[in-house]
């Protein structure tokens, strides 16, 4: 790749401002993954409401993503992102000053799905200043952004521990949100090849195309099972392996760097080798990750499956959206919207699946079963669309092509 002109084809600045809004809102947004086994001191909880607990700022992005992509269409994705980070603060301010009980927990951990929500406005900020050629980089760079998820696993039980309290990490996590709406004023800048603003029945259209629901379920398995994970894993090796809060924390963050800082790299060998050929190849990795992890091996066999399965996730993410972009170019907010939605609902079933089987069967083996078959089927759905894709809008292996229609535009 010449770095030159990829950084000559965009604008830098937006590119930035994408990463660090989806950053710190990830980082947010995460936040009740690590904390939950240090809640538990003051809310026992048994495995399905400790589920329940991290599902629900994922099923918050899921619906507010919706939200968020039509506002992306409507009054530009920077105004939309200023809106996203000065409401992420309500649930700040609550989790810091007011929850006193579960079930306000479980109200802050819905709002908290605002921060999730992030991805339909980061996303087409990024998208709209670089060419198709460098969409899979473009949109690889800002989605790396769930990198954010670093900082909650890292710090956020060494901080409730180090202050005797989780509800100072809500209020401390005010601080970068605020510096993050100030660099994000400054530095963002909506691309002049905004689309037209869309209506409310032009999602109607979108979904009624098959290419819509097959992004969907691609990116419900690649990006929900990356945050279904993250959210989950400090839970799961508490409970497997007994390990406690911050040293749970820690391992999670070890598989967590695997998939946030693969991202990038699974955007850019899409755009040279084709966004079909690395997501048959990336879920065929997690299928075989997930069936071996199934067996809950000795823990540093646990954390090298992990991390590679992980690694492929994240790096499926970018694949994806390496192909969400050269189908629905004129649409891309609102598919972002309805794709992210989609990959905010896997993120919200994966604990669920797991913690419920895990509080009635008494083992985790099931819920990564079936996460392994759900990869495999991905596989072979890949296989069965791929030929209507190359001869239509993609070229050889899923790479872009300079020749094909815009596909999927839909009349002002």
């Amino acid at each position: 790749m010449d770095r030159k002109s990829f950084l000559k084809s965009g604008h830098g600045p937006s590119l930035l401002s994408a990463f660090l809004y989806f950053d710190l809102s990830f980082m947010v947004w995460s936040l009740l993954g690590p904390l939950a086994v240090v809640i538990m001191a003051d809310y026992p909880m048994d495995a399905a409401q400790k589920a329940n607990l991290v599902a629900l700022p994922v099923l918050g992005g899921s619906v507010l993503r919706l939200v968020l992509g039509y506002l992306t269409d409507v009054i530009g994705p920077k105004r939309t992102g200023q809106i996203g980070l000065i409401l992420t603060m309500v649930p700040l301010i609550w989790g810091w000053k007011f929850v006193d009980s579960l079930n306000e927990l479980y109200i802050v951990a819905l709002m908290l799905g605002i921060a999730g929500a992030s991805f339909a406005a980061a996303l087409p900020l990024a998208s709209r200043w670089y060419p198709p050629k460098y969409q899979g980089l473009a949109m690889g760079i800002a989605g790396a952004g769930n990198s954010g998820t670093v900082f909650s696993t890292l710090f956020a039980n060494r901080i409730a521990q180090h202050f005797g309290t989780w509800h100072v990490v809500f209020g401390l996590a005010l601080i970068p949100i605020a510096l993050v709406f100030v660099a994000f004023t400054v530095l963002a800048k909506d691309s002049p090849n905004q689309p037209a603003p869309r209506k409310l029945s032009d999602y109607g259209s979108v979904l009624k195309q098959r290419d819509t629901w097959m992004f969907c379920i691609f990116y419900g398995v690649t990006f929900g099972g990356f945050v279904g994970m993250s959210n989950y894993l400090t839970i799961f090796f508490n409970t497997q392996y007994g390990l406690s809060p911050v040293r749970a924390a820690d391992f999670t963050t070890l598989c967590v760097i695997a998939g946030s800082f693969f991202r990038p790299v699974g955007g850019w060998l899409a755009d040279r080798i084709g966004g079909i050929r690395m997501l048959m190849l990336l879920y065929g990795i997690v299928a075989v990750m997930m069936a071996c992890i199934s067996s809950l091996p000795a823990l540093p066999v646990m954390l090298v499956l992990l991390f590679v399965g992980m690694m492929a996730l994240g790096m499926g993410n970018g694949s994806v959206f390496q192909l969400v972009p050269l189908r629905f170019r004129n649409e891309i907010g609102i598919v972002t919207g309805i794709v992210g939605a989609a990959g905010g609902l896997g993120g919200y079933f994966l604990p669920k699946v797991l913690g419920n089987l895990k509080q009635s069967t008494g083992s985790y083996m099931p819920g990564f079963l079936i996460i392994s078959g759900v990869a495999a089927v991905c596989v072979a759905l890949i296989f069965l669309i791929q030929g209507s894709w190359k001869r239509s809008w993609i070229g050889s292996g899923g790479k872009a092509r300079v020749d094909a229609p815009v596909q999927g535009t839909i009349a002002s």
